[in-house]
């Protein structure tokens, strides 16, 4: 696969991946308010769960790693989930006086992504 086509496929995905983001993070302050970052919580988890999802399929051979791996897994995850959007949610919490929902949203974060990540790519080891 030349350059150029890997390139196109990590913009394609990263195209959509952004405007998930969007959606998901405004559909969060719809139905949750503002009062904590559910948005970038709920984009980091189904990131993190696709992930899982996605690696299980190319090591169980039912996805090829070209090209879902630079659409899906860089493109589309890359820019659906921030780690720069995460830490400046909780900047902002530090500044608000915010400790304890830095703390829960640190641990909701890291735990609930990384079990995410696990369950997906578990779900696809049992099928």
């Amino acid at each position: 696969m030349s350059q150029l086509l890997f390139l196109g496929l990590i913009a394609l995905g990263g195209a959509f991946g952004a405007c998930s983001r969007y959606l998901i993070s405004e559909l969060c302050v719809a139905l949750l308010g503002r009062g904590f970052p559910y948005g970038t919580l709920a984009v980091n988890v189904i990131g993190s769960l696709i992930m899982g999802v996605l690696m299980s399929a190319i090591n169980q051979g039912w996805l090829e790693a070209i090209p879902a791996r630079p659409l899906i897994g860089l493109g589309f995850l890359g820019a659906l989930t921030t780690f720069s959007t995460f830490s400046m949610d909780n900047v902002v919490l530090l500044q608000q006086g915010e400790f304890l929902k830095v703390g829960i949203n640190i641990l909701l974060n890291v735990a609930v992504s990384l079990a995410a990540c696990f369950i997906g790519y578990q779900l696809i080891l049992k099928s």
